[in-house]
């Protein structure tokens, strides 16, 4: 029995079980891989306008994926109809109910400009990051040592350490934004959806933000998709690009290429 056959027979026999929990594998190179995210032939119009079309893409487990294009390139537009938030004209989105542990996927998404804080918000920029450590409908278990390890790398990883114990109405607007993205992290998803988050970094922060990403990717079977405006800075740490690209005709078409 070869390998190539015995590979065949053992992904049928995993593909089957596993598909009864809502989950797509495939082989790849002697491995396997799983879709978190597939998109197929995808249309959207606003009104009566298409600015989206025939769009296809993917997103793996242990990938950090970048999704860029020009401004008005409608990248929001596309995360926003994959998570369900945009109703498309046609075409069909998946995300997998299960993670690669056979448990109920998480998604982390961040949308531009999320922060939205009052200055009489009473929390501090640390309770609230630790807020993504608790269970669901287990507020008042305490956390442990390890959930205070991912706190403290989740601030680390947006330079918002140092500013753990300040009030978050005492923070700027880009402050702000930084701490969201920690309590993202914080939360430890399965799943990364970010739409141009390191908005207002500066390089360094940028690139200790990217290495964190790859690393969630690549140690710990996350999936990212991010999109970006700086690709050449990210280029080193991604794994994939998906660009938007302007039809002759004003639409707009995704294509996948190597980052």
């Amino acid at each position: 029995m070869t390998d190539e056959f015995f590979f065949g027979k053992l992904f049928i026999v995993l593909n089957r079980n596993l598909s009864d929990l809502g989950i797509e594998l495939f082989l790849y190179k002697g491995g396997y891989f799983l879709n978190y995210i597939k998109v197929e032939n995808l249309t959207f119009y606003y009104d009566e306008e298409p600015v989206l079309e025939d769009v296809s893409y993917h997103v793996e487990d242990g990938e950090f994926v970048i999704l860029t294009g020009e401004n008005g390139a409608a990248k929001s537009t596309l995360i926003r109809a994959t998570l369900g938030l945009l109703k498309p004209a046609k075409g069909q989105v998946t995300i997998s109910k299960k993670n690669v542990d056979g448990k109920k996927i998480s998604i982390g998404y961040i949308p531009q400009q999320i922060s939205s804080f009052n200055v009489g918000f009473p929390s501090t920029v640390y309770e609230l990051v630790s807020s993504g450590r608790y269970p669901r409908d287990r507020w008042f278990k305490k956390l442990t040592e390890k959930d205070h390890e991912h706190v403290k790398k989740a601030l680390e990883a947006v330079n918002m350490w140092d500013m753990r114990q300040k009030r978050i109405g005492e923070l700027s607007g880009g402050q702000k934004q930084r701490i969201s993205l920690a309590r993202v992290f914080a939360t430890d998803p399965d799943l990364f959806i970010l739409d141009e988050p390191t908005n207002g970094m500066d390089e360094q922060s940028r690139k200790n933000f990217y290495r964190l990403l790859r690393h969630s990717a690549h140690k710990h079977n996350k999936a990212v998709l991010m999109i970006t405006h700086d690709h050449e800075d990210i280029k080193e740490y991604a794994d994939r690009q998906i660009r938007l690209v302007r039809k002759e005709d004003s639409q707009w078409r995704c294509f996948h290429m190597s980052s």
